[in-house]
């Protein structure tokens, strides 16, 4: 068995580029090693499993160069494919938060065991980006087009008994404890606690990995061969549905960090903030459209003649010199 594991605590085990690119020769390299029969992924710590690409790097890097978001989605794109084809069973040990990005790549794995204290979840629609790095594919197979719609739209939390019930994850092991008894079903506010080590809670992974370690010794019982066609097999569906989408995802999501929309979410996520999205829909409803910060480049300077200045500015931001009221065309033209 191979363990892999985002170690990036600090960051609740968000992936940056660098991550991704690490992530997929780790995988390729257990993939190619007879060795290994059982891959499990997991995250460090007892925060989270993984939330997902990095924020602050989408934020300070990707909506200022757009363009790249491509490279980077194709980083992400062998991370996942890397996990669908690698020929051998695959398990999402989940540690902590499941969200975003990293409830995608769970879903790619075959199976997963969830701790008790942990909740799974989709944030795209709220930070500006949309879900279709695996989830909009594989959500309608893994819980039912409803319960998708309802994680994908409105980023609710589904906690790991309600995904277990649903059919997200594969098992749930205990993981708090209160004066050193584990409990089997953990409320909200034991969680809290535990997370805290407050009251006489705590957190233990131990059955977490016992759990997991109980499944990948089942699975090196059967016949290797036997495993991954069966797993050839049964990725059909997810195959079908991922390579369907997944180029049209890449090349949208790379026009889409141009927009507004990732610029503001991302940005009010890394400050802390609540997101502008009433203003953004209330220029939309206006007509005044939401490209653009500060109007469509439409004028054009009669001092200096620089061209696709923002419709909105009434001075040059060459030249400082003033601009006659805009009109429906280029000032200029």
């Amino acid at each position: 068995m191979a363990r892999i594991t985002l170690d990036r605590p600090d960051a609740l085990n968000a992936y940056t580029t660098e991550t991704l690119i690490e992530l997929a020769q780790a995988i390729g390299e257990a993939t190619r090693d007879d060795r290994v029969g059982v891959l499990v992924l997991t995250g460090s710590g007892t925060r989270a499993f993984c939330t997902g690409g990095d924020v602050k790097e989408y934020a300070h890097r990707y909506t200022r160069r757009p363009h790249e978001y491509w490279e980077y989605m194709g980083h992400f794109q062998s991370v996942v494919e890397g996990l669908l084809k690698c020929g051998k069973p695959t398990i999402a040990r989940l540690n902590g938060i499941t969200v975003g990005g990293g409830n995608e790549l769970h879903l790619a794995c075959d199976l997963s065991v969830a701790a008790s204290h942990i909740y799974l979840g989709q944030v795209g629609v709220g930070v500006g980006s949309v879900a279709a790095g695996g989830a909009t594919q594989w959500l309608p197979l893994a819980v039912g087009d409803r319960r998708a719609r309802q994680m994908l739209l409105l980023n609710e939390r589904v906690p790991a008994a309600q995904a277990l019930a649903w059919g997200l994850v594969s098992r749930v092991a205990p993981s708090v404890r209160h004066d050193g008894e584990l409990l089997s079903e953990p409320t909200s506010a034991a969680i809290a606690a535990a997370a805290k080590g407050s009251d006489g809670y705590s957190l233990d992974l131990g059955p977490l990995d016992a759990e997991v370690d109980g499944l990948a010794e089942r699975l090196l019982g059967m016949f290797p061969e036997c495993l991954r066609y069966t797993k050839q097999q049964v990725n059909f569906w997810k195959e079908l549905g991922w390579h369907s989408t997944i180029g049209h995802a890449r090349d949208w999501l790379t026009l889409h960090f141009a927009n507004r929309e990732p610029l503001e979410g991302m940005n009010a996520f890394v400050e802390k903030r609540k997101a502008n999205v009433a203003g953004l829909r209330t220029e939309l409803a206006e007509g005044t459209g939401v490209e653009y910060f500060h109007g469509p480049p439409l004028r054009a300077c009669p001092s200096c003649g620089a061209k696709n200045l923002p419709e909105k500015f009434a001075y040059c931001g060459v030249c400082g010199g003033a601009l006659s009221p805009a009109g429906g065309s280029r000032d200029a033209d």
